[in-house]
């Protein structure tokens, strides 16, 4: 019923917006002389307006990026269109050979899009992939389950893709299922295993500096999480009869982390619509068209999440599987390490993902590295003035040092 309730409150509310639009539509704009009347009833009209969530990836939004100052043309090519993905690469317009890097986005309620800044700045000397997920209830029953294993196979089959000699660099969740493929295909001496892995803030190893989210996962066995988020697709959608964990109920509880946060920038992007501030307005409405853009994950990808990786924290505790054979992350002898964390991150604590440090034991020193960013949440990691200004720098050498 969790769906359908859902769905039927946004139903309930579909006349609302489209009202709000059409007198939206019909206010006077500019700077006549009742503009400063007027703009507090257009600020009102837009803010119901964008009172829903989206379903669909919205765009990346990188039409052409800066190198060597000169601005090249960047466009989306689908290179491997699987079930549950896509595999992306951002070919730009020049000639010069660079690292290709594939970025493994996370799965944890939202679009690839989230990372459209991380690609931006890597685009400036990197050849770009990206895995670009697809919400679950448009994927038909038909496609089988998708689950750590099959997240797993999907990073594989992109490696092989784009051919020997490329990096991956994770962010967030996926740093789990990115350094179990690498343990895999260093195993199996695939030649498509990366030259480096770069994993940015992810719970490796949750038993280290235990966060609210840690907390969360473990205070409720497996069951509870089964009944009590877990919904059936509605018929309307491809993905029917699907069992899910809703994008709408991860932001939800995103959102009850930082409630007064959130409520303040809506309070404010008001206030910028009914003052005429544009550039302000315009800021926060992008902020939030990516932040309420919901991606669902099907029942199992999520459930052994929290039972694997949460939980008993198996890569960690050396009994992690794929597809039941044992991941060993001391296979991998050749793909340098480099770890990122935040200082101020309240979603993976510090040491979570440097403690896979310890479980590349095979690595000679000069393969391995950690960078702590002080003073940077879990968001600033892999986005913003920081990453681009000191964190970036970091991965960029240790890509150019193995190439």
């Amino acid at each position: 019923m969790l769906y359908a309730a859902y769905q039927g409150l946004d139903d309930f509310f579909a006349p609302f917006r489209t009202a709000a639009n059409l007198a939206l539509s019909l206010t006077p704009r500019g700077d006549g002389v009742f503009a400063g009347l007027m703009r507090p009833q257009a600020a009102a009209l837009e803010m119901v307006t964008r009172f829903r969530l989206g379903h669909s990836r919205p765009k990346f939004g990188i039409g052409t990026i800066r190198v060597d100052n000169r601005d090249v043309p960047v466009r989306e090519e689908v290179v491997l269109d699987l079930p549950y993905g896509k595999l992306l690469h951002f070919r730009r317009d020049m000639d010069t050979p660079q690292p290709k890097v594939l970025v493994t986005a996370p799965l944890s309620g939202h679009f690839a899009t989230l990372l459209a800044g991380t690609i931006r700045t890597l685009l400036r000397d990197h050849d770009v992939y990206v895995t670009d997920w697809t919400n679950a209830r448009d994927v038909p029953l038909s496609a089988g389950r998708f689950g750590v294993d099959e997240y797993i196979d999907y990073v594989i089959r992109f490696l092989e893709e784009i051919g020997p000699g490329a990096h991956v660099l994770a962010v967030c969740q996926p740093c789990v299922q990115a350094l179990a493929a690498v343990a895999v295909m260093s195993e199996a001496r695939n030649p498509a295993t990366p030259r480096s892995m770069v994993l940015m803030a992810g719970p490796i190893d949750v038993r280290e500096s235990p966060t609210e989210v840690n907390a969360l996962a473990n205070e409720k066995p497996l069951d509870w999480f089964r009944q009590n988020v877990i919904a059936t697709v509605p018929y309307r959608y491809p993905g029917a009869g699907r069992r899910v964990y809703p994008g709408f109920v991860q932001l939800s509880a995103f959102m009850t982390m930082n409630m007064e946060r959130h409520q303040s920038q809506h309070r404010k992007l008001f206030e910028s619509l009914a003052a005429g501030d544009a550039a302000e307005a315009r800021r926060i409405k992008d902020f939030y068209d990516e932040y309420f853009a919901v991606l669902d994950l099907t029942e199992e990808f999520y459930l052994e999440t929290i039972d694997r990786v949460f939980q008993k924290a198996e890569l960690a505790r050396g009994e992690f599987t794929w597809h039941g054979q044992p991941v060993d992350p001391g296979a991998i002898r050749n793909t340098a390490l480099l770890t990122v964390e935040g200082g101020r991150d309240d979603i993976c604590g510090l040491g979570q993902t440097s403690a896979a440090h310890d479980l590349c034991s095979s690595l000679r020193p000069h393969l391995k590295r950690h960078h702590m960013q002080a003073n940077v949440g879990h968001y600033g990691t892999f986005n913003g003035r920081r990453w681009e200004n000191e964190i970036y720098p970091v991965v960029r050498n240790m890509i150019l040092a193995v190439e």
